[in-house]
């Protein structure tokens, strides 16, 4: 095999294991999380996240522009480290995990817009209440974990209003403000997995 020929078959192999348009991703639930941080009592912070949650990458292009992301939330797995607090949450005041047992998330539009930032515009329904989004993304870039399974990386982040999406429960306190705050701010750390 002459020197050419070894060359080809290196920059075939190094191509093939770059980013490639066309790829499908899914997030790796161990490396992978939905959180989000709600005002609580003016003065304080409430933090949290969801469980059981799935999440797709659509690859289109090589610089990921024009892919699509869509992501499907148990709402009955939201946990905030407090048995009550979770139980109430998942409570017709907040969002009824029976009667709603999903929120899901479909993007319209992925659009670049730096070197590695992104906005990504999709419909989100909470409570069968659908309303258009915008989440600001970015991308971590790319490895080959020691199994040999691909990965990138992304975090992309919104803040929505709670009321928007029927989401009405809340109390007043003395001093003034409510116990609640009605701006939730969700981050979505994925770092998702080529499917083969």
């Amino acid at each position: 095999m002459n020197r050419f020929t070894v060359f080809s078959l290196l920059l075939v192999v190094a191509l093939g294991t770059a980013v490639a348009p066309g790829a499908t991703w899914k997030q790796d639930p161990a490396h992978s999380q939905v959180k989000f941080t709600v005002q609580h009592l003016v003065v304080g912070e409430v933090a949290g996240s969801f469980k059981e949650f799935d999440v797709t990458l659509m690859q289109t292009e090589a610089d990921f522009s024009g892919s699509t992301l869509e992501a499907t939330i148990k709402t009955a797995s939201i946990d905030t480290e407090n048995e009550g607090r979770d139980k109430h949450l998942r409570s017709d005041d907040f969002l009824n995990a029976v009667k709603y047992p999903l929120m899901t998330f479909k993007s319209t539009s992925f659009e670049k817009t730096g070197e590695n930032t992104y906005k990504i515009t999709g419909d989100l329904t909470i409570r069968d209440v659908t309303k258009q989004v915008v989440l600001d993304a970015k991308y971590s870039g790319q490895v080959t974990d020691p199994g040999g399974n691909q990965k990138v990386g992304f975090r992309a982040a919104v803040s929505i209003n709670r009321f928007d999406f029927g989401v009405k429960w809340n109390k007043s306190i003395d001093t003034g403000g409510m116990v609640a705050g009605d701006i939730i701010d969700i981050v979505l750390q994925m770092e998702m997995q080529k499917q083969m």
